[in-house]
Order: structure tokens, then C-alpha cells, then sequence
């Protein structure tokens, strides 16, 4: 990590600014958008019944985990995916570029799906193992590109993010009613017995649509790769032989950790040394996601050669990913805490009509597909204006509304624990502010982070972002094993003070932020 490294090839200098194919914005944004469709459609229709799958009792088809069982093996699974985001951007800037490091994603990840759809379990953790790993690659390098498609004062930028946010929720919003009805709906499954197929493999059935979701994104990129231009090509050149011998190493040792720790931890739990509780996997897991953060920042500060403003946009996206980590720990209960609440004490049923508990993982999606459009047009109206906020304060605003959400669950969480089935507008009333929390601040972090990286770290900060998400993600699957343990109002209390208190702290921040971001 050296800033005397010479950056990726630019763009030719009028494709930013020139370029408005796509309703305005360049051609290559449709390629992006439909290819993180599909990749979100695989992503949140597995999502919105594996936790249901897991603490399913087994003669309905499920693994017959405890809640926290589930919890732990959710939050390892959701948080690795977005750490090995860290991996995949380092990989893409060093070694393979963007482009590729999306395809080999991709393919990844529809290899995962389809072990996923093998109803044994050793291949239901090998398709996990084969997610995590894709989607570390996909994930922050498909939104690099499409930051690269801008220049880097183009107003146009937290549009476009938010039209490419447009296309994720059309595929995360439609996922969930077709692998919940594959997974969970009685009409499939009497479909399935009537063909002399045991209806308790539902959930394979389910599984194995995300893969075909996936597998379509892949040919769909392929299609339209040409529309990117250069953007993402070429990875940052090293500067001699011996830098490149360096990045070789270091890229062999992190590797080898990855494949090595875990045998270790077998090893040592298989021979008896530690006995391997549930309490000592899930805070040991925590205490190794955070010191990998904190390590990682050091190694930032301290052996990279940065310029004085490059030191200080360092220092924003330090910011960046406190915020995210606090914002998703809540929000991403969304597969796992509130998932659970709707299978457990929603009543889940329109004018009379019952339906699936994983359909509610397709409401957030369709409130972005609703709102999305209008916050891109305030943020444009504003930004044309010169009266934009600042990331800082949409970023506070984000972190209020989410703890909100929290907050007005509490009534249902109190009917819950008395026995009742909670009204369906409690869920909708969080879907809702969630919603309107997120588009304050996932595209804006996602364009902010574009903007403040140094530019040969482009694909590394972009995994540091991702890096917050997946600790977020981590702590979700903590609360969703606390949900039989504490009582449900108290558990939503709980988890609303975190991203208040760090809400507020952004619009304390705000100055201070704002200005070692445009260092």
C-alpha cells in the first residue's frame, strides 16, 4: 500500500461527463445495474429462508438448529461475506482488476447456489463457503466500476449510485416471493408430493433458484462488458519486480491464514484443548473480525507513505466504516432477527389471504423501488443548488431512522411475548423507516467512498466499506441467537441504542468530517 504506486489507466477524459446513454448517466451503468440485480436476486432469496431453513426441525426439511445455533452460523456466513470483501478489492487492484475479479465472483457464487440445492448438509456449508468467497470478489470491485464510470466532481455520482441501488432492490425485492414460494409455500409443496417428490426438499428447490438468478447475471455481464470501456480493466501496476514479489507474498500468507485458521480452530476443538462452546465461538468470532479491523487501519496509518490529505481521507473512511457498522447491525436483522419475528409472532396475512414469513424480506426492496427515484431527484436538486448535505449529516440521519425502526417494534415485541401474533403493520412501519435509513445512507456510502479514496487503493476501501457491513452483519446474527433469550421489547431497545447514539455523534462530526474528506 504505497502511494508512489502509479494509478489504473483513467478513463478518456470526455466519457464521464459526455456519456448519458443510460437515462442520463453512461452506457455501462446498465451492464452494472442488471448484473447486480441478478447477483442481489440470488443473494436475498437465499437469505430470506436460510435462517428459517437452519432452525427448521429436521422432519420438515430443516437442519433443526437452536436460534442461536442459527444465529451464529447466519452472522459467520453474512459477515465473512462482506470481510472477504477486503480480500476481493485487494486481489482486483493488485493483481487482476475489477473486471475479472466480478467474473470470478460470479461464477463463484452460482457454484454455491448450486451445491446449496444438494440436500446434504456437507454441501450446504461448501456452498456457503463458495458464496462468502464470491461475493467478496463481486461485491466491492462491481461498485468500484461503477464509480470509475464518473469523474470524480460529476454531480451526476450519488445519482447514478442511486440508480444502480434501484437495480439491487428489483433483484433483492423480487427473490423473496419466488424462493418463498418455492421454499415455504404448501401450494409448491403439494405440487412436489403430487410428483412423487418428498415435499420437505422445498428448500433445495428454493436454493436452486438463486443459482439460475445468478448464472444469469454472469452471461449478462459477459454480454455487455464492452459497455464499461476501460473502467475496471487493469489492475495498479507495481512499480518494480520487487514490489510485485511483495504483493505475491503477501497475498500467499493471507491465503494460507485463511485455509489455516480454521483447521486450526478444528484441530484444537477436536483434541480437546478448548472445549468449543457456542458462547466462545460466537465472542471469539467478534474479538478476530475486530481485531482484523483494527489491524488493518493500523497498517494503513502506519506503513503506507501517504500525502498529508491522503492521511485525512484515510481518517473519513475510518468514519465510513463506524457508520456502516453500526447502521447494518441493525438493519441486516432483516434476514435474521425480524425474519424470525415474522415467522414467529407476525400474523402474516392480507385481506384474509396467508402467505409465506420470507415475503416480508421483499418489502424493504419494494419501498426503494418506490423511493429510490425520489431521493435521487432531491439529492440532485439539492446538489444542483450548492445546498447538498454533506455525507456526515445523511449518514446521522440514517443512523436515527434505523434505531426508530427498532424503536416502534417494541408494542409488537410486547405482544409477542404475551402469546399474540403481532398486527402486520409493525413490520411494515420498520420496513418503512429502514427503508428511508438506508437510501440516507448505503448509496451515499457507497459514492462517498469512491470519492475519498486514494485512487490506488480504489478497491481496497471499497472492501473497508464492505469490511463495516460485514461486521454489522456479524452482530445481527448475535441479536437473532438472543431472541428466544431475552424478552422481544427489551431485545429491540437493546439494539436501538447503538446506531442512536452513533447517529448523533455523526451530526456532532459533521464539521470536522466533511472537511478531512475533501482534503
Amino acid at each position: 500500500m504505497s502511494n508512489s504506486e502509479p494509478p489504473a489507466p483513467p478513463l478518456k477524459p470526455g466519457a464521464p461527463t459526455d456519456d448519458t446513454a443510460f437515462f442520463g448517466h453512461p452506457r455501462g451503468l446498465s451492464t452494472l445495474f442488471f448484473t447486480e440485480m441478478w447477483e442481489r436476486f440470488s443473494y436475498y432469496g437465499m437469505r430470506a429462508i436460510l435462517i428459517l431453513y437452519m432452525t427448521a426441525a429436521s422432519a420438515a426439511g430443516g437442519l433443526g438448529y437452536s436460534d442461536k445455533q442459527g444465529g451464529l452460523v447466519y452472522g459467520i456466513y453474512t459477515g465473512s461475506v462482506y470481510v472477504l470483501s477486503l480480500l476481493g478489492g485487494w486481489v482486483a487492484d493488485r493483481f487482476i482488476g475489477q473486471r475479472k475479479a466480478v467474473l470470478w465472483g460470479g461464477i463463484a457464487i452460482t457454484m454455491g447456489h448450486v451445491f446449496l440445492a444438494i440436500p446434504a448438509v456437507p454441501t450446504f456449508f461448501v456452498g456457503l463457503i463458495f458464496i462468502a468467497f464470491g461475493t467478496g470478489f463481486l461485491k466491492p470491485n462491481i461498485s468500484t466500476i461503477v464509480g470509475q464510470l464518473y469523474a470524480e466532481k460529476d454531480e451526476r455520482r450519488d445519482a447514478g449510485f442511486s440508480i444502480y441501488y434501484m437495480g439491487i432492490n428489483i433483484g433483492a425485492g423480487t427473490a423473496p416471493y419466488v424462493v418463498g414460494f418455492l421454499a415455504q409455500s404448501e401450494t409448491f409443496r403439494g405440487w412436489l408430493a403430487s410428483a412423487g417428490i418428498t415435499p420437505e426438499t422445498a428448500w433445495h428447490f428454493g436454493f436452486g433458484a438463486a443459482a439460475v438468478g445468478m448464472a444469469l447475471g454472469v452471461v449478462q455481464y459477459v454480454a455487455g462488458g464492452r459497455r464499461l470501456k476501460d473502467a475496471g480493466l487493469h489492475p495498479t501496476p507495481p512499480k518494480d519486480a520487487a514490489e510485485a514479489a511483495r504483493n505475491r507474498k503477501r497475498l500467499v500468507t493471507v491465503v494460507a491464514c485463511i485455509v489455516g485458521f480454521p483447521m486450526l480452530v478444528a484441530l484444537v476443538g477436536a483434541t480437546g484443548l478448548v472445549e468449543l462452546t457456542e458462547d466462545r465461538v460466537t465472542y471469539g468470532t467478534l474479538v478476530l473480525l475486530l481485531l482484523i479491523a483494527a489491524g488493518f487501519f493500523f497498517a494503513m496509518f502506519t506503513v503506507a507513505k501517504w500525502t498529508p490529505g491522503e492521511r485525512r481521507r484515510i481518517i473519513a473512511i475510518l468514519a465510513l466504516f463506524f457508520g456502516a457498522t453500526f447502521f447494518f447491525s441493525v438493519f441486516e436483522q432483516a434476514g435474521s432477527t425480524f425474519n424470525l419475528f415474522a415467522d414467529r409472532y407476525s400474523e402474516n396475512s392480507v385481506f384474509g389471504f396467508s402467505f409465506p414469513s420470507s415475503y416480508w424480506q421483499g418489502v424493504n426492496s419494494a419501498f426503494i423501488i418506490l423511493l429510490a427515484p425520489v431521493f435521487a431527484a432531491i439529492w440532485t436538486f439539492l446538489a444542483r443548488r450548492h445546498k447538498d448535505p454533506p455525507w456526515p449529516y445523511k449518514f446521522a440521519l440514517g443512523l436515527i431512522l434505523v434505531a426508530a425502526g427498532c424503536l416502534i417494534m417494541f408494542p409488537g415485541g410486547k405482544i409477542g411475548e404475551a402469546g399474540g401474533k403481532a398486527g402486520d403493520h409493525y413490520l411494515l412501519m420498520l420496513y418503512l423507516l429502514h427503508t428511508c435509513a438506508e437510501l440516507c445512507l448505503s448509496p451515499v456510502g457507497l459514492s462517498s467512498t469512491t470519492r475519498v479514496a486514494p485512487k490506488q487503493i480504489a478497491g481496497l476501501a471499497m472492501g473497508v466499506w464492505f469490511m463495516g457491513t460485514g461486521i454489522g452483519n456479524y452482530l445481527s446474527g448475535m441479536y437473532a441467537g438472543w431472541t428466544g433469550a431475552l424478552p422481544l421489547g427489551q431485545l429491540f431497545v437493546t439494539m436501538a441504542i447503538p446506531p442512536l447514539l452513533a447517529g448523533v455523534l455523526f451530526l456532532l462530526l459533521g464539521r470536522p468530517l466533511r472537511r478531512v474528506s475533501e482534503a
